[in-house]
């Protein structure tokens, strides 16, 4: 198999993950609005920001949305999403967690971060960003919640199971493998400077199509196109047929969860 660093990984998921992640709860969005009383003139950072999940609906309720991400085909088709939406209010930045000094960024009253926090050094993170957000602010921690919070849908077990066939066992991320961190977020945020944590949860039924469902897989750094190589088509065609047997109707139901953990200076 072919090893690729993880920017390779996520440039090959760029176009599958603008087009069927399915984004998060809208309450998220009406509980900062009310929290931190957002009215279309606050400057917010998303770090990590992929194709725009969390930038796109906040540039509605603020005044800046800077999106920074590491992967040049991330910020492309989150630019593309903007347009389409006519948003023109966030500026799209490359750059990461380790390079923020680098951006000569203005102070934000937000950020954001979605599945990025997990591959950043959380603890330095976190003291970075304590020069950076303005006194009243917060991290804003957005996720499905951690491995086994909810109970999977079955027919994710059919996934599994084909996936493993091509890909082994474990969740690969470049020439290594990934394991989510053991430590929870809000016990690495406990310690910080933001130290004062609100959680949130919202839970909701999403159904899918069998091309969504498929489509979703390629999102995945663990099973993006880059990762499957030359396998690519056959890894679909057998998914496709694996699902097909599974569910002949094509429907395929999950609970999916959004959770906010929002942390501000005690």
């Amino acid at each position: 198999m072919t090893a690729y660093t993880p920017d390779e990984l996520f440039a090959s998921t760029a176009p599958y993950y603008a087009k069927y992640r399915p984004g998060y709860d809208p309450k998220l969005y009406n509980l900062l609005k009310e929290k931190f009383e957002l009215d279309g003139t606050q400057r917010v950072l998303d770090l990590g920001t992929g194709t725009g999940v969390l930038a796109l609906p906040l540039a509605r309720l603020v005044g800046e949305v800077i999106a920074v991400d590491p992967e040049p085909g991330m910020l492309t088709e989150g630019r593309k999403l903007a347009n389409e939406a006519g948003i023109t209010n966030i500026t799209w930045l490359q750059g990461d967690s380790t390079t923020l000094h680098t951006l000569d960024l203005a102070p934000v009253l937000l950020t954001v971060m979605g599945a990025a926090f997990h591959w950043t050094d959380r603890d330095q993170l976190l003291k970075d960003l304590d020069h950076l957000i303005a006194p009243s602010g917060a991290v804003v921690l957005a996720s499905g919640g951690a491995p086994g919070d909810v109970e999977p849908a079955p027919w994710l077990e059919v996934i599994t199971e084909v996936r493993t066939r091509y890909l082994g066992p474990e969740r690969r991320a470049g020439s290594s493998t990934y394991s989510h961190p053991k430590e929870r977020h809000q016990d690495v945020v406990a310690r910080s400077p933001f130290s004062k944590i609100e959680i949130a949860r919202w839970d909701r039924t999403l159904t899918r199509t069998l091309d969504e469902v498929i489509g979703l897989q390629f999102s995945y750094s663990y099973s993006s196109p880059a990762q499957l190589g030359g396998q690519k088509d056959a890894f679909e065609r057998d998914l496709r047929e694996a699902l097909t047997a599974f569910n002949p109707e094509g429907r395929f139901d999950e609970i999916v969860r959004t959770e906010a953990i929002i942390a501000s200076r005690p």
